[in-house]
């Protein structure tokens, strides 16, 4: 079953976070991916660019609608994922408290309902 975790965490430029505390970041995340590829669970992982980046875009009343920046006004905004393929939901949440931004953020645990490989929708079991 594929869970992808969502990772919240709040925003901060690298000089608001510290060159320190950027680089032990870094290490927990590449550890965390190198925890979750050894155990056969990785699908995939990316970590987003800055919310204030995003482009949210909508049809409302048969028109396009366009809108820089985030549709969620909140402190924290998801700052990248991971998509697990395990067994089960308790499994999925012993992945997830693993990951780095359960100390500074949360961790979203979510199932798929299908996904696609080389162009062929799959439903998620």
């Amino acid at each position: 079953m594929r869970y992808t975790l969502l990772l919240h965490y709040p925003e901060m430029t690298e000089a608001e976070l510290g060159e320190e505390a950027l680089v032990e970041g870094q290490a927990a995340f590449a550890s965390y991916a190198a925890t979750l590829h050894a155990a056969g669970v990785l699908v995939g992982g990316e970590v987003l660019q800055p919310s204030t980046v995003t482009t949210t875009v909508r049809m409302r009343d048969g028109a396009l609608q366009v809108q820089d920046g985030p549709y969620a006004d909140t402190k924290e905004q998801v700052g990248g994922t991971f998509v697990i393929d395990v067994p089960d939901l308790d499994a999925a949440i012993e992945y997830a408290r693993q990951a780095p931004p359960v100390h500074w953020g949360a961790v979203e645990v979510r199932p798929g309902a299908v996904h696609t490989v080389d162009g062929v929708w799959t439903p998620n079991r």
